[in-house]
């Protein structure tokens, strides 16, 4: 059995990557997760056992450390986004990547459309390293193919993945309020703004729909902003009078307590501004727990929701989410083939069948013998 080692974020590091990483380590098969780098901005204490070392930001001593650990094991699965490695534009992967013997699959987590010079220098590094590249939707790897150059041999698309809650559609709860929820790390772009504002047109019914916006502040945001988003939230319930309507919950939720909050909403409300986001866990977890999903067209969203598990609505459009959220709230007939759709596209989108093709695409790379002699 072959051996994947991990270089990424990794809890208790509060980002999706860490979430990831950690998630598909543990649906790979059993004895085949081998060890975690870390990446980090300075040496940090402690951390789970699985961890072996981390990637210190700016530190050539760590550069070294790093891929000597992962070659401990027969591939290592790298974690891209711009924002989580040292140097401008998270250059310093390259370095690791470099310094590599055994075959790197790549996961992109973000494709730029109009990337600056210096981000496509580092991206283009980054596919030339690679032994495999994987992006998780087929927008992502129709924009890689347009815009960047890497050989379509070693392009893989594989799914996200997200717990499989295998269970029924969800159902009316027939209280007092329905759950409208959004989740996620909080900060500027997310368009929760959109969602509040459309809450304000919602006429009234009953039972009367409640807006849920759960999660905290991402780490990044807070250190640079404080909790000056949330605030302006917060105020704009109040400006609108919806205060009663729309509710924070500020708590990073441990993965059983918040399958249990999606699986309990109405609808997945997903406002994002971005025009450009190719990869969305949250999407893909909404998707899973076969709850109806509103969404603004960023990419991913218009290819996962293509076959009926929820509505689309353009961008910083109130209007057009009330009218969406409207629907789905009062036509149980089509929320209902709403999550029948979701059901069916969930069959793909569970971690046991995305590990599978991880495993699948490192045999296939040792078998080829894509070991790099140094």
């Amino acid at each position: 059995m072959i051996t994947f080692g991990s270089l990424s974020t990794y809890p208790p590091t509060l980002c999706g990557l860490a979430s990831f990483t950690a998630s598909l380590r543990a649906a790979l098969p059993p004895g085949s997760a081998g060890g975690v780098v870390r990446a980090v901005e300075s040496t940090e204490p402690g951390g789970r056992p699985e961890v072996v070392g981390d990637l210190v930001a700016g530190s050539p001593e760590s550069w070294r450390a790093a891929a000597a650990l992962l070659d401990r094991d027969d591939v290592a699965i790298v974690q891209h986004e711009y924002g989580i490695y040292g140097g401008a534009d998270g250059e310093d992967v390259l370095r690791v990547l470099e310094l590599l013997s055994v075959p790197a699959i790549v996961v992109l987590h973000t494709v730029l459309t109009t990337p600056t010079p210096h981000q496509r220098e580092v991206l283009d590094g980054v596919l030339a390293a690679a032994a495999a590249v994987v992006v998780m939707s087929e927008a992502a790897r129709a924009r890689l193919v347009a815009g960047y150059d890497v050989p379509a041999g070693r392009l893989v698309v594989i799914p996200h993945g997200a717990p499989d809650n295998g269970g029924a559609a969800a159902v009316p709860h027939h209280s007092q309020h329905r759950q409208i929820l959004t989740w996620g790390l909080l900060g500027p772009g997310k368009g929760i703004e959109w969602g509040i504002d459309a809450m304000a047109l919602l006429p009234a019914q009953w039972p009367e729909p409640r807006y849920l916006v759960a999660g905290r502040t991402h780490p990044k945001v807070q250190a640079q902003q404080g909790e000056s988003y949330r605030r302006s939230l917060q105020l704009r319930t109040e400006r609108l009078g919806v205060q009663d309507r729309v509710r924070f919950d500020s708590r990073y939720l441990a993965a059983a307590s918040l399958r249990r909050l999606v699986t309990h909403a109405e609808v997945v409300l997903l406002p994002y501004d971005s025009r450009d986001q190719v990869t969305s866990g949250v999407l893909i977890e909404a998707v899973t727990s076969r709850t109806p999903v509103v969404a603004t067209r960023f990419p991913h969203a218009v290819e996962l929701l293509s076959g009926g598990a929820g509505l689309l609505v353009d961008h910083r459009d109130p209007a057009a989410i009330a009218d969406a959220l409207q629907e789905i709230l009062t036509d149980r007939a089509a929320a209902g083939r709403m999550a029948a759709a979701a059901g069916i596209a969930a069959r793909s989108l569970g971690w046991a069948s995305v590990a599978t093709q991880y495993s699948r695409l490192g045999a296939e790379l040792v078998s080829a013998g894509t070991r790099v002699v140094a």
